[in-house]
């Protein structure tokens, strides 16, 4: 399945209306399932994403909910047609089953049935990379650079992990901006890249609070972001340690939480 797909439009424009063609980004379900050692697959959750990159994406839902605490205790991974399969190598214990939930494009917090549901255990970050001011303001813009699917469509978001001098590790596209930063995640589980602490995390949109959980859980102690962050998002960040930025645009930003990590002089 295609990450665009072809739709007819009526264009109208100062010398009338016309058909013509376009494409949309493509939003269509994904069901992940955790398979343990012993016992029946069990069904997590399903989805609403922009197809590519699956397995990343299901690894690192997995990974974010704090079903998959470490990179060692991933086995095979399976993917077919809209269905990932994630084998574990240890039995779930004493944690909780994973609920099934339905997470749409927009949510990341989906399938909760509580308050206390939404924190996922996580220590606070380490020290984390030190990254230029001239860097951070940068950095949305070589996101953006990397958006291939956006160029067709304008209709998506991303999430890149970069270095602290501002080179890309790894850029997903989705539908779901949380979607996009837990393939990006995955992709670090399933290189063996776990924890990552010397890379910074670049989200195109705005930054709520389950994106800094998510980057907590994965050791990303830097976010940089397009948009606001929310109350949630920066009282969360200066709990766990996390530095956060946003409204990063025309050479400019706003440092929310760990101003340490930034050096003003560079």
């Amino acid at each position: 399945m295609s990450a665009s797909t072809s739709v007819q439009v009526l264009r109208l424009g100062p010398s009338g209306a016309a058909e013509r063609p376009d494409r949309v980004v493509t939003e269509a379900p994904l069901q992940v399932r955790v398979a343990p050692p012993a016992g029946p697959e069990l069904d997590v959750a399903v989805t609403l994403r922009t197809p590519g990159h699956d397995t990343e994406l299901a690894v690192g839902l997995l990974r974010s909910e704090g079903l998959l605490p470490s990179a060692a205790e991933l086995g095979a991974v399976r993917a077919g047609a809209d269905v990932v399969t994630v084998t574990l190598r240890r039995a779930l214990g004493a944690q909780p089953a994973p609920r099934s939930f339905l997470a749409s494009a927009s949510c990341g917090a989906c399938g909760k049935t509580s308050v206390s549901d939404i924190a996922v255990d996580t220590e606070p970050l380490g020290p984390g990379p030190v990254v230029a001011a001239s860097v951070v303001v940068d950095l949305p813009e070589r996101l953006r650079a990397s958006q291939r699917v956006f160029e067709r469509t304008g209709g998506l978001h991303a999430a890149g992990r970069f270095g602290p001098t501002g080179a890309a590790v790894v850029v997903r596209e989705d539908v779901g901006r949380h979607n996009a930063v837990d393939k990006v995640i995955g992709a670090g589980v399933l290189a063996g890249g776990m924890p990552l602490a010397d890379e910074v995390l670049v989200v195109s949109g705005r930054v709520s609070f389950e994106i800094v959980q998510k980057a907590a859980v994965a050791g990303l102690a830097v976010i940089v972001a397009v948009s606001a962050p929310s109350s949630l998002a920066v009282a969360t960040a200066r709990r766990l340690g996390l530095t956060l930025v946003g409204f990063v645009r025309d050479g400019s930003a706003n440092v929310y939480t760990g101003r340490e990590r930034i050096d003003l002089d560079a």
